[in-house]
């Protein structure tokens, strides 16, 4: 019995797993940290509950596929912000007389004189002074609904800038007509949705000659380019506004007012 005990030490002796270095791979916790430094007591020693090591590992899982979404925009996304650079680069080429200092600096009055042509305001006096001027019934039936036209377009053009809020290509101040009529931004050009609404107005209520029509809708063209000449708007805000003059010529149409209507207006005026 002695002999076998004395067997059995000996057998521990040599096992290589009771050395001390090799102690903790015995328990069952498995092996301990080694630490640099002293060891950490009190609360800050306890190991993170397993909740938030789960929670960790699934937004480290996550942050891949976040990454991959903003560095791979969609194909909307990115012919969104190519046509944005375009318009951008195209407006601050063509604006040719936006300060004093650019190369048409010159021309700056008389661009800035054709776009006037377009403004509101001298619109709606002139149609104001026509209207009491005239004496016939169809002459006024076309006015009325003129005028109507044009208190529709600054409504709609004011409504839409402040919804938009877009600013202009060029760092411009707008003038004291611009603030009267609320065309302070940049979208949509409200000079180029007056010009397009008013000439197809003309053109299709006047009787005109092939060379005054040749005019008018060059003077529309002319005054959305004299825009984008002055560094007040964008070229998309011009196009814009010639559609938007467009579809409001033709809910003026929609609602057309007769001449009684007319005649009744004018009566209470």
């Amino acid at each position: 019995m002695p002999a076998s005990q004395s067997r059995a030490r000996a057998r521990d002796r040599n096992n290589v797993l009771n050395r001390a270095e090799f102690l903790s791979l015995n328990q069952p916790g498995g092996p301990e940290p080694r630490s640099s430094g002293r060891k950490a007591s009190g609360p800050s020693a306890q190991p993170p509950p397993a909740g938030d090591g789960a929670r960790e590992r699934r937004q480290s899982q996550q942050l891949p596929e976040e990454d991959c979404m903003q560095l791979n925009p969609s194909f909307k996304g990115i012919a969104f912000n190519s046509l944005l650079a375009i318009d951008i680069c195209m407006s601050k080429r063509l604006g040719v007389c936006a300060g004093r200092a650019a190369s048409w600096a010159s021309a700056r009055s008389m661009v800035k004189l054709i776009g006037i042509t377009g403004h509101g305001i001298p619109w709606i006096g002139g149609t104001i002074l026509c209207l009491v001027k005239s004496s016939t019934l169809a002459g006024q039936e076309v006015l009325m609904n003129l005028l109507l036209a044009l208190l529709l377009d600054i409504m709609t053009v004011a409504g839409v800038q402040k919804l938009i809020k877009r600013r202009g290509p060029y760092e411009t101040s707008p003038s004291l007509l611009d603030y009267l009529t609320m065309d302070i931004y940049a979208f949509p050009a409200g000079h180029a949705s007056r010009a397009a609404m008013v000439s197809k107005f003309f053109l299709s209520h006047l009787v005109l000659a092939v060379p005054l029509r040749v005019l008018l809708v060059l003077w529309a063209l002319c005054v959305g380019l004299s825009r984008v000449m002055i560094g007040r708007h964008h070229v998309t805000d011009v196009l814009s506004g010639f559609v938007i003059g467009y579809l409001q010529f033709r809910l003026v149409e929609l609602v057309w007012m007769p001449s009684s209507t007319c005649q009744m207006l004018i009566s209470a005026w």
